[in-house]
């Protein structure tokens, strides 16, 4: 049995694009799970903590980007009054 060299190049191939691939989805995967957590921590500050944190979309889509660290944010410019 003979291997040709288009068989190898596809071989080579697909070992490239499952690590593109492998590399893709941990990285999702890392920032989907920072996202929840931000968003967690900031539903905990307004209902178990009784901060008057208005949920808007604009404070969600900061907290998904920025994870807990922008769930942090958004509590902090809340508690001195200058936003959310």
């Amino acid at each position: 049995m003979v291997v040709g060299i288009a068989e190898i190049s596809v071989l080579i191939l697909a070992i490239i694009v499952a690590v593109v691939l492998y590399k893709i989805l941990k990285t999702a995967t890392s920032l989907a799970i920072n996202a929840v957590l931000g968003v967690l921590v900031l539903i905990v500050a307004k209902f178990i903590l009784g901060l008057e944190i208005a949920i808007t979309w604009i404070a969600v889509l900061v907290c998904a980007i920025g994870g807990i660290f922008g769930a942090l944010i958004i509590i902090l410019l809340n508690y001195l009054k200058i936003a959310f």
